[in-house]
Protein backbone atom coordinates (compact mmCIF):
# COMPACT_ATOMS: atom_id res chain seq x y z
CA UNK A 1 0.00 0.00 0.00
CA UNK A 2 1.12 3.75 -1.14
CA UNK A 3 0.48 6.91 1.00
CA UNK A 4 0.58 9.98 0.07
CA UNK A 5 -0.28 13.42 1.91
CA UNK A 6 -2.78 15.93 -0.43
CA UNK A 7 -4.18 19.25 0.02
CA UNK A 8 -7.17 21.02 -1.81
CA UNK A 9 -5.57 24.41 -3.61
CA UNK A 10 -8.72 25.10 -5.39
CA UNK A 11 -10.93 28.23 -4.29
CA UNK A 12 -14.20 26.00 -4.58
CA UNK A 13 -12.78 22.78 -2.56
CA UNK A 14 -13.41 19.60 -3.40
CA UNK A 15 -16.90 19.94 -4.62
CA UNK A 16 -19.61 18.55 -6.65
CA UNK A 17 -17.18 18.84 -9.93
CA UNK A 18 -13.88 18.49 -8.78
CA UNK A 19 -15.48 15.17 -6.75
CA UNK A 20 -16.51 14.20 -10.14
CA UNK A 21 -13.31 14.37 -12.09
CA UNK A 22 -11.78 12.65 -9.04
CA UNK A 23 -14.07 9.40 -9.32
CA UNK A 24 -13.67 9.33 -13.01
CA UNK A 25 -9.80 9.23 -12.38
CA UNK A 26 -9.82 6.53 -9.55
CA UNK A 27 -12.39 4.87 -11.69
CA UNK A 28 -9.81 3.95 -14.48
CA UNK A 29 -7.60 1.36 -12.11
CA UNK A 30 -8.01 -1.16 -10.68
CA UNK A 31 -6.26 -0.58 -7.56
CA UNK A 32 -8.58 0.50 -4.29
CA UNK A 33 -8.14 4.11 -3.47
CA UNK A 34 -8.96 5.99 -0.03
CA UNK A 35 -9.50 9.41 1.29
CA UNK A 36 -9.12 9.75 4.67
CA UNK A 37 -9.32 13.54 6.17
CA UNK A 38 -7.61 13.09 9.88
CA UNK A 39 -9.16 15.98 11.28
CA UNK A 40 -12.66 14.59 11.57
CA UNK A 41 -11.93 11.00 10.97
CA UNK A 42 -13.64 11.24 8.05
CA UNK A 43 -12.68 7.50 5.27
CA UNK A 44 -13.66 7.92 2.00
CA UNK A 45 -13.85 5.82 -1.02
CA UNK A 46 -12.30 7.37 -4.49
CA UNK A 47 -14.42 5.34 -6.83
CA UNK A 48 -17.69 6.91 -5.29
CA UNK A 49 -19.10 9.99 -5.58
CA UNK A 50 -21.34 10.17 -2.73
CA UNK A 51 -18.37 8.92 -0.21
CA UNK A 52 -15.96 11.97 -1.54
CA UNK A 53 -18.70 14.57 -0.98
CA UNK A 54 -19.35 13.50 2.85
CA UNK A 55 -15.00 14.43 2.96
CA UNK A 56 -16.80 18.12 3.11
CA UNK A 57 -12.92 19.38 2.06
CA UNK A 58 -12.60 23.24 1.06
CA UNK A 59 -10.12 25.06 0.29
CA UNK A 60 -6.58 24.41 2.40
CA UNK A 61 -7.63 20.67 3.94
CA UNK A 62 -5.49 18.44 4.09
CA UNK A 63 -6.60 14.68 3.03
CA UNK A 64 -4.05 11.15 3.24
CA UNK A 65 -4.10 9.06 0.34
CA UNK A 66 -4.15 5.81 0.47
CA UNK A 67 -3.87 3.70 -2.89
CA UNK A 68 -3.29 -0.69 -2.69
CA UNK A 69 -3.39 -2.93 -5.61
CA UNK A 70 -1.74 -3.69 -8.84
CA UNK A 71 -1.49 -0.33 -10.21
CA UNK A 72 -0.70 2.12 -7.42
CA UNK A 73 1.90 3.64 -8.48
CA UNK A 74 0.01 4.92 -11.16
CA UNK A 75 -3.03 5.51 -10.08
CA UNK A 76 -1.21 7.49 -6.77
CA UNK A 77 0.98 9.49 -8.79
CA UNK A 78 -2.62 10.26 -11.26
CA UNK A 79 -4.30 11.22 -8.16
CA UNK A 80 -1.82 13.37 -6.56
CA UNK A 81 -1.56 15.40 -9.52
CA UNK A 82 -5.33 15.87 -10.41
CA UNK A 83 -5.05 17.31 -6.43
CA UNK A 84 -2.03 19.54 -7.17
CA UNK A 85 -3.34 20.74 -10.66
CA UNK A 86 -6.34 22.18 -8.37
CA UNK A 87 -8.59 19.77 -10.78
CA UNK A 88 -8.12 22.11 -13.39
CA UNK A 89 -9.27 25.53 -11.97
CA UNK A 90 -6.26 27.07 -11.37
Amino acid sequence: MLEARVKIINQLGLHARAAAQLVRMASKYKSRISLVREDNAVFSDAKSILSVLTLAASKGTEIKLEVAGDDEQAALQAISDLFANGFGEL
